[in-house]
């Protein structure tokens, strides 16, 4: 079957040509029909388009609006977009003849020579060369198709990875923007319990001096607004940390939004749940599920170009020269030569290496199959791990906010009785202690529920939905012509 698509080939040499390798399918993956949790219910139509809108939080729109037209990964991913769009360019050059100008000019002086008694005097005369040189790689058998082929699947694969990264980005902003607040509320709790429970240690102290306390009592009330207080430098920090963290997501110093955030408001709870759609959407809406299937498509034609180097290379050379003594007689009168015909290069003998070659080509498309189904299956566990974090923190908030309220309830009585000398300082002490603890943990839990919509939503696929310019440099040269070189200061 080989000669006689060889022998097809090299009879056509003006038509498309032939081309070797596999030719890419799509594979293909067996998802679930429906998640987990819509097992009993028709499967929902995704929605993504601005999902962190549905936390209702002006502020935190704006951030992500910010962060995507100023974070330098974006940008990075950006100029790898121009990377990959460039290198087609110069794959598809190959596809064209190229032609190159050559010239000389040359001063010849003769010595003076004397033969049978007669002296010839020394001559001078100039030389002036001019042509062109062309050639044309036929591509008969697809090699520098392919290349573009792959070079294609390459711009592809690039515009996914920015997408993959808006898609971190997105979320990362909308994480610790919740983070953010939630701190707030955290030091705002603290602040409010430990200043309670140093009104117990007051009222302990005078009931201390009237002697209806011990010391012991009036130690472990202010041991306890103590033990309170020091929880507020940790949820500083940690507020901080978030703040700086948003100021370098948005591409800027990490104290650029301090005073934006340095109103304290509430926790960014999701209005509205989040459509889910079917397992197979993330096949098409995960950015990095897409880059790693256009990666297998890009390795797959690189086979093609191994393989390629296999079969006979064909290519059409011509020049064309003209020489004259003087500068104004090139092209009329002057001696003019030109050739053109085909060379080919056929590989005989190389110990194996371009067959290795295919070889290679061959387990780097298996690897990225595997790269590929490898992606399909982390973002159904991502959706699945999503959804289930995402319905046990409702629960739990729920179980959390009774506790909350009833402990709230049991420290006001108890403060009451204590008052009266009805209860002990220990039921006091106990109370408060256990309210604190349930508020932060109500708060903690609401930020993760918050978190858990978020991770959801970037599972899902969710990023930024509209157009992005990835066509400007980030960085503009000037003076790029011929110019003097600058001297390079020793090190």
């Amino acid at each position: 079957m080989k000669p006689i698509l060889l022998a097809f080939c090299l009879a056509t040499p003006l038509l498309a040509g032939c081309a070797v390798g596999p030719d890419y399918v799509k594979p293909d993956f067996g998802t679930p029909q429906t998640w987990s949790s819509d097992r009993r219910q028709p499967a929902q139509t995704l929605r993504l388009a601005h999902w962190w809108r549905g936390f209702g939080d002006a502020l935190l729109d704006q951030l992500i609006g910010e962060a995507v037209g100023g974070n330098l990964d974006v940008a990075a991913a950006k100029a790898r977009i121009r990377e990959a769009r460039a290198t087609q360019r110069q794959a598809i050059g190959a596809l064209f003849p190229s032609v190159s100008g050559t010239g000389s000019a040359t001063e010849t002086r003769s010595a003076g020579t004397s033969a049978s008694g007669i002296a010839i005097a020394p001559t001078t005369y100039s030389q002036f060369q001019a042509g062109f040189d062309s050639s044309w790689e036929l591509d008969l058998f697809g090699a520098n198709r392919r290349a573009v082929e792959a070079a294609g699947y390459g711009i592809d694969a690039a515009e996914d990875d920015m997408r993959a990264t808006l898609l971190t980005l997105i979320g990362d902003v909308a994480s610790n923007y919740i983070d953010a607040r939630a701190y707030q509320a955290r030091v705002a709790l603290a602040k409010r319990t430990a200043a309670s429970q140093r009104e117990t240690a007051t009222l302990t102290e005078r009931k201390q001096n009237a002697g209806s306390a011990s010391a012991v009592d009036t130690a472990k009330a202010s041991a306890l607004a103590a033990s309170t207080e020091a929880t507020i430098p940790t949820y500083e920090s940690s507020y901080q940390q978030a703040v700086h963290r948003l100021g370098v997501l948005l591409g800027r110093d990490p104290t650029a939004l301090s005073l934006r955030l340095a109103r304290a408001t509430a926790i960014p709870s999701p209005r509205l749940p989040l459509p889910k759609g079917i397992p197979a959407d993330v096949l098409v809406m995960r950015p990095d599920v897409r880059k790693a299937e256009r990666q297998l498509a890009q390795y797959t034609a690189k086979i093609g170009q191994a393989t390629a180097a296999l079969y006979p290379d064909v290519s059409l050379t011509g020049s064309v020269s003209t020489t004259a003594l003087k500068l104004g007689d090139l092209g009329k009168s002057s001696t003019i030569g030109w050739s053109i015909g085909p060379s080919v290069s056929l590989p005989i003998f190389n110990g194996g290496k371009l067959q290795a070659a295919v070889e290679i080509a061959q387990a780097q498309r298996d690897e990225y199959h595997v790269a590929w189904q490898s992606a399909v299956l982390t973002a159904l566990e991502d959706v699945e791990n999503a959804i289930v974090s995402l319905a046990q923190e409702r629960i739990r908030i729920r179980s959390l906010t009774e506790s909350a309220r009833r402990y709230g309830e049991a420290a006001k009585l108890s403060r009451s009785l204590y008052q009266t000398g009805s209860s002990t300082f220990l039921d006091v002490l106990d109370a408060e202690r256990s309210q604190f603890t349930a508020e932060d943990s109500l708060l903690a839990s609401r930020a993760t529920l918050a978190k858990n919509y978020v991770a959801l939503a970037k599972a899902l696929g969710g990023g930024w939905t509209g157009a992005l310019d990835s066509s400007m440099p980030i960085v503009v040269d000037d003076n790029t012509g011929p110019h003097l070189a600058q001297a390079i200061a020793p090190k």
